[in-house]
């Protein structure tokens, strides 16, 4: 009969080497994610945004792991993008998306950031918001970055995505236990998905009231980027809070 000091020896050892291999993931993700920020071939103009944006902070926050496969919804001109497809390492995958619509914004930046397979580990996908460009249960991070106000805008005309479907999909492709990063620029309480199209700005309590509807739950929140000065009734692109927007910092989880 197996003694029970034996078997707590042995459950700490167990622990011990969890523990360590944990902290060498970790560690190692870490120096890549550092190594990926201070790379020379990132552009200058993203490096200059690195204090205002935390690349490190906000990647740490959300849990992200090298090899991860990560879907960037909304990834714009590629900021995070750059970062990512360094620090996932090869055995990684990146997923740049955009809705189609926003060729006029961002086309010409997907040349300058995927030409000559200079991230060989990024795939662009041009898909609208509730049609996500990945198979069920495939994904460990979705990042939506400034972002899922959109969902109130139509530019030109287009809409980009039902919001009850678009969680769905974002619910879709997550692999269970993946976790989806939401940050934007907060509205005033109680303004609904128009405001979206108009201040682009959405309010936490909605983008959590979406999220809990397809099945995901708050992980953790952070105000890293909230500003007590930001009155969140003028638009983004005012001059008076340009840069400076008040915005909520929230993981959740499948």
């Amino acid at each position: 009969m197996r003694s029970p000091l034996r078997s707590l020896t042995l459950s700490a050892l167990i622990g011990l080497i969890n523990l360590f291999v944990i902290s060498s993931v970790s560690a190692a993700t870490a120096d890549m994610l550092a190594a990926a920020i201070a790379s020379p071939d990132r552009p200058a103009e993203d490096v200059a945004q690195d204090a205002s944006r935390l690349p490190s902070e906000v990647l740490t926050f959300a849990g992200f792991q090298s090899g991860m496969a990560v879907f960037e919804m909304e990834a714009g001109g590629g900021y995070f993008t750059e970062i990512l497809g360094r620090a996932v390492g090869m055995n990684g995958s990146v997923v740049m998306q955009n809705p189609p619509s926003f060729d006029s914004f961002v086309g010409e930046a997907y040349d300058a950031r995927l030409g000559n397979n200079r991230l060989p580990t990024v795939r662009l996908s041009k898909s609208a918001f509730d049609a996500l460009d990945a198979p069920d249960n495939s994904i460990d991070l979705v990042t939506w970055i400034m972002g899922p106000h959109e969902l109130g805008f139509s530019p030109g005309g287009a809409n980009l995505g039902d919001p009850a479907k678009t969680f769905s999909e974002i619910a879709r492709i997550l692999k269970p236990g993946g976790a989806l990063l939401m940050i934007d620029h907060i509205a005033p309480a109680g303004s609904g998905v128009e405001v979206g199209g108009t201040l682009h700005r959405i309010t936490e309590e909605l983008a959590t009231q979406l999220a809990s509807a397809a099945g995901l739950s708050v992980a953790a929140s952070s105000d890293m980027f909230k500003n007590a000065a930001d009155p969140l009734t003028v638009g983004v692109f005012d001059p008076s809070i340009q840069g400076k927007t008040s915005k909520f910092t929230v993981l959740y989880r499948k």
